[in-house]
């Protein structure tokens, strides 16, 4: 079943992003290293080119992603016109120096006293966009946890040299339109558990790390060969190797699957990253043909 996840305050935050906008100079966008299309809103990206923003984007939680693929993503990016990327992670402090040098190379024309540089950060819930705040600014300002949309509200701080950042609330948009990607931001914990159904999303990676060729990830942690096995069947065999039984000694199908989904998250499977350039690709250009297959039958006349 296609997830999708647009809770009400998002509405007033999306109206408010879109005004603080017009009195940014470059949008910080953090996405998650390990998702970096499907964690791009892509109302962010209409909002900031509508007003001829420059942006940077930060591939953070670098350190759970596959740092080839991460190196892939970061050239695919600045492929596009007034983008840069970074891959960085937001307890890193050395990764977090790097941001601001960053931001006013895309912006030159705000370096001098009388014209500050003006940032805005902004990105989808849960990829860790308030611990960067934070580190930014050099104090706990922004409410930090493990659970989506935590920030509600737009507020602004100084930072040092005349500098100022916006922080705004975690952003989804209204309809996610590729059903992977809908599962991708599950994996990754982007989207509030009340919307999903976890045993399908573990199903879903479980085949995506098949697909992406990580099948010796499972293997290591879970010690079973998952070659020829759906997802499903890989979600049964982790909670037959975890002993994840109900009274009665039925296997725990939710139980696997919440295993399998929290040592994807906490790194426990290693560094891996869901998607490539290449992949993003293929599934765009098999959503598209499937699309134009549907018109051509429904195009056609039903016979009587």
């Amino acid at each position: 079943m296609p997830i999708q996840w647009f809770p009400g305050h998002m509405h007033a935050a999306r109206r408010k992003l879109e005004e603080t906008l017009a009195d940014v100079d470059v949008l910080i966008e953090v996405l998650d290293a390990r998702i970096p299309a499907a964690s791009r809103n892509p109302l962010l990206e209409t909002l900031r080119r509508s007003r001829q923003r420059p942006c940077l984007k930060l591939l953070n939680k670098a350190d759970l992603a596959d740092p080839a693929r991460t190196t892939e993503w970061i050239a695919a990016f600045e492929r596009e016109e007034g983008v840069r990327a970074l891959a960085v992670c937001a307890k890193n402090p050395a990764d977090v120096r790097r941001i601001l040098p960053a931001c006013e190379r895309l912006a030159p024309h705000r370096s001098e006293p009388t014209k500050p540089l003006r940032l805005m950060i902004a990105g989808i819930p849960n990829v860790g966009k308030s611990t960067l705040l934070n580190a930014l600014i050099g104090r706990k300002a922004a409410k930090v946890g493990d659970e989506p949309a935590v920030t509600k509200s737009v507020q602004r701080y100084d930072l040092p040299g005349l500098r100022s950042i916006t922080d705004t609330p975690g952003l989804m948009w209204p309809k996610i339109e590729f059903e992977a990607d809908g599962y991708l931001l599950a994996a990754c914990h982007a989207i509030g558990r009340n919307a999903v159904a976890e045993e399908e999303v573990a199903a879903f990676l479980a085949e995506t790390l098949l697909a992406q060729g990580y099948a010796d990830r499972l293997t290591a942690r879970y010690r079973f060969d998952p070659t020829g096995m759906n997802g499903e069947e890989i979600v049964e065999a982790v909670g037959e190797r975890r002993g994840c039984r109900r009274k009665g000694g039925e296997l725990d199908r939710e139980k696997a699957a919440n295993i399998l989904l929290q040592d994807f998250r906490e790194g426990k499977l290693g560094p891996l990253t869901l998607e490539t350039p290449a992949s993003r690709a293929a599934m765009i250009a098999a959503h598209e043909e499937a699309a134009r297959v549907s018109a051509e039958e429904n195009a056609q006349p039903t016979s009587r």
